[in-house]
C-alpha cells in the first residue's frame, strides 16, 4: 500500500517526465487539494505541484474559523453567506477531528457598529441563509448574562450581546486531511515542486508544465490536458508564466494574529468585536493561549514570508485593551504570531475591509483555468464548481467522468459514521494511547487530532527510533507525519501538521534539535543538509516570535 510519504514523493518525482493527466493543478493550498479531491473522485487522473509544503501559503495562516462571514451581510453579500454558511457544517460532519462548534459572543454597546435590533435579525437571517440547526441557533443575551459569559469584557455603555455558532478549525490539518485523502483515492501530489514554465501546442493552447524540483533541481516536463492555477496570492504570478487576462487582477491584503498565554489573558469565551475604527476582530482561547487577530491592510511585500510589524501587532495590543480593559499585557506578552495574505479580487474605489471574499474563475486565451478569491469555508464548493468546468469541457475530448460526491465524502482522519461515534472512538483510543506511555492530556489531544488515524498512531509505537530523548507523543506524531503525511522539513512539522511553533513555542524551542536528529536518521542527512534546515526552522522561530519595525 502507498503512503503519502517522502519516499512516496521521491518515486514519483523519477517516473513523472512525460507523464500526461487529465488535470495539472498548481498550488497545494486547500483550494488546489480541494479541486484534486474533487477531480480524482470523478475519475480523472490528477496531479498537485505546490512549490512550497501543503498549505504553507494562505492556507495556514487564518483566523482559523470555518465560518459564514457575519459582517459581509452588512455589505449585502447575501449569496456568499449563503453558500459557505452551508458549507461550514459539511466541513465538520466530514471532518469533526478538525473542525469543531465554537459559541461566538458579540457584545453590543451603545454607540457601537451594532445594535441589538440590528444584531438580532442579522444573526436571524444570518442562522436561516446558512441553515443553521436548531439547537445552534443564535440567542440574544441581556447584559447580566453577556458578562456572565465573558466577565472581562468591558461593561461600560454594555447592551447585552448576541451568542452564536462558528466552528474553529486547524487550516493546516484540514488543507492536509484533504491532500490525504486525495492521495488515497489516486491523486499524485507533490510539495516543493515549482512550475516554472508553460508547454502549448502548435496551435497556442496550454497542454503541459514544466516544473522544478526545490531540492535536487531536476526539471520536469508534465503534460495535462487541463491546467488549473489554485495558486492563491500567486494566481497573477502563474498566469504571468501564460497570456495576461485583460481586467482582472488581484489585491493582496495582509492580516496578522497574536497569541497570549492564558495566564496573561485568561478568555475562557471566543468573542468577535469592533474596535475603534470600526474593524472587527476575534479573540480566541486555543489549547491554553488566547490569539487575537485580525488586521487587514494592503500588502506588497513578500509573499512567501510575510512580515509582521510593530503598528500591526500595537493596534491588536490596543484593541485588546479597548475591549478587556483589565488585560494590562504588552507586546512583550506576545509569545508568536502569524501573518498571512488574502488574495482578494480587485475593486477599484474600495478599501480592504470592504472588498468582497468572493471567489471568480478566469480562463485565458490559452486555456489556463484560474480560481481567484474566496474564503477557506468555500473551498469544497470552489473546488465542485471548477471541475465541473473541467468535466464539461473533458467531456469534449471524450473523457469520461461522474459526478461531485465530495459533500458526503469523509475527509482522512474523519471516517465516522456520526458525531457519537467520532466522541466514543477517540475516548477509546486516548485509553489506548495512555497504556502506551502518554499522559492522559497528551492522548486526548492526540486522538481528538488525528480521528480515525489514530489507530496508525498506535501502530507506530514499536517502529519509532529510540536514538533520542524525545517524549514519546512528538516521536508518536513525527514519525507519522513523516510517513504519512508527506513532511519533508522540521517546520512542515512544527507549524504546519501540528501548530506547534504558534500555540507551543516553548516546547519546540525545547526540543528543536533532538526533532532534527531524529528526521536526519531517517532521512539520513548530511551535515550540510542538517545545517539547511536548523537554519529554515531558527528563521521561521525568528518571523514567529518578532517584529519588523
Amino acid at each position: 500500500m502507498k503512503k503519502f510519504s517522502y519516499e512516496e514523493r521521491n518515486v514519483l518525482l523519477s517516473t513523472l517526465e512525460g507523464t500526461t493527466y487529465d488535470v495539472i493543478v498548481i498550488g497545494g493550498g486547500i483550494t488546489g487539494t480541494g479541486v484534486a479531491l474533487d477531480c480524482v473522485t470523478r475519475g480523472l487522473k490528477v496531479l498537485v505541484v505546490e512549490m512550497q509544503d501543503f498549505a504553507a501559503g494562505t492556507s495556514s495562516r487564518s483566523t482559523k474559523l470555518v465560518h459564514g462571514g457575519l459582517r459581509y451581510l452588512k455589505q449585502l453579500e447575501v449569496k456568499m453567506v449563503a453558500d459557505v454558511g452551508k458549507e461550514r457544517e459539511i466541513v465538520y460532519l466530514n471532518a469533526p477531528h478538525v473542525t469543531h462548534p465554537e459559541w461566538m459572543l458579540l457584545p453590543i454597546y451603545k454607540k457601537g457598529t451594532f445594535g441589538k435590533y440590528s444584531t438580532s435579525v442579522g444573526l436571524l437571517v444570518y442562522d436561516f441563509l446558512a441553515g443553521v440547526k436548531r439547537h445552534e441557533r443564535r440567542k440574544m443575551l441581556n447584559r447580566n448574562e453577556t458578562i456572565q459569559k465573558e466577565p472581562l469584557l468591558k461593561q461600560e455603555s454594555l447592551l447585552g450581546g448576541g451568542y452564536y455558532v462558528e466552528y474553529r478549525t486547524d487550516d493546516a490539518r484540514l488543507t492536509i486531511e484533504v491532500a490525504k485523502k486525495a492521495f488515497e483515492k489516486g491523486a499524485d501530489l507533490l510539495n516543493y515542486v515549482k512550475a516554472e514554465k508553460m508547454i502549448y501546442t502548435d496551435d497556442g493552447k496550454i497542454r503541459g508544465i514544466t516544473v522544478i524540483d526545490q531540492f535536487s533541481e531536476t526539471k520536469i516536463n508534465i503534460f495535462g490536458r487541463k491546467i488549473v492555477n489554485a495558486s492563491g496570492p500567486w494566481v497573477e504570478k502563474v498566469i504571468s508564466l501564460d497570456k495576461k487576462i485583460a481586467g482582472k487582477g488581484l489585491l493582496h491584503t495582509k492580516g496578522i494574529h497574536i497569541v497570549i498565554d492564558q495566564q496573561r489573558f485568561p478568555l475562557r469565551q471566543s468573542v468577535y468585536f469592533d474596535t475603534p475604527d470600526g474593524r472587527m476582530v476575534f479573540a480566541i482561547p486555543r489549547d491554553g493561549k488566547t490569539y487575537v487577530g485580525t488586521t487587514d491592510t494592503i500588502f506588497e511585500g513578500d509573499l512567501v514570508n510575510p512580515c509582521i510589524e510593530k503598528s500591526d501587532q500595537e493596534y491588536l495590543i490596543q484593541s485588546i485593551h479597548f475591549m478587556f480593559p483589565d488585560i494590562k499585557v504588552t507586546i512583550d506578552d506576545i509569545e508568536s504570531s502569524w501573518a498571512g495574505v488574502r488574495p482578494l479580487i480587485r475593486e477599484e474605489g474600495k478599501g480592504p475591509s470592504e472588498i468582497s471574499r468572493k471567489d471568480e474563475i478566469w480562463t485565458s486565451a490559452t486555456g489556463l483555468i484560474t480560481i481567484a478569491g474566496g474564503k477557506l469555508t468555500g473551498y469544497r464548493k470552489m473546488a465542485e464548481t471548477i471541475t465541473d468546468i473541467l468535466c464539461k469541457d473533458l467531456k469534449n475530448e471524450d473523457i469520461i467522468v461522474g459526478h461531485s460526491i465530495t459533500k458526503n465524502l469523509k475527509l482522512s482522519g474523519g471516517e465516522f459514521d456520526n458525531l457519537m461515534d467520532y466522541a466514543s472512538y477517540t475516548a477509546k483510543k486516548a485509553k489506548d494511547l495512555v497504556d502506551l506511555g502518554l499522559t492522559n492530556k497528551e492522548a486526548v489531544k492526540l486522538a481528538a487530532m488525528y480521528g480515525s488515524n489514530t489507530d496508525g498512531i498506535l501502530r507506530l509505537a514499536d517502529k519509532v527510533l529510540k536514538e533520542t530523548n524525545l517524549p514519546l507523543v512528538i516521536k508518536l506524531t513525527l514519525h507519522y507525519a513523516i510517513e504519512h503525511e508527506m513532511v519533508i522539513t522540521p517546520v512542515d512539522y512544527l507549524l504546519r501538521r501540528t501548530g506547534s511553533i504558534l500555540f507551543n513555542v516553548s516546547s519546540v524551542q525545547k526540543w528543536k534539535l533532538e526533532i532534527i536528529e531524529y528526521m536526519a536518521l531517517i532521512f539520513n542527512w548530511d551535515e550540510k543538509t542538517k545545517e539547511y534546515m536548523w537554519a529554515d526552522l531558527e528563521l521561521k522561530l525568528h518571523q514567529a516570535t518578532n517584529y519588523s519595525n
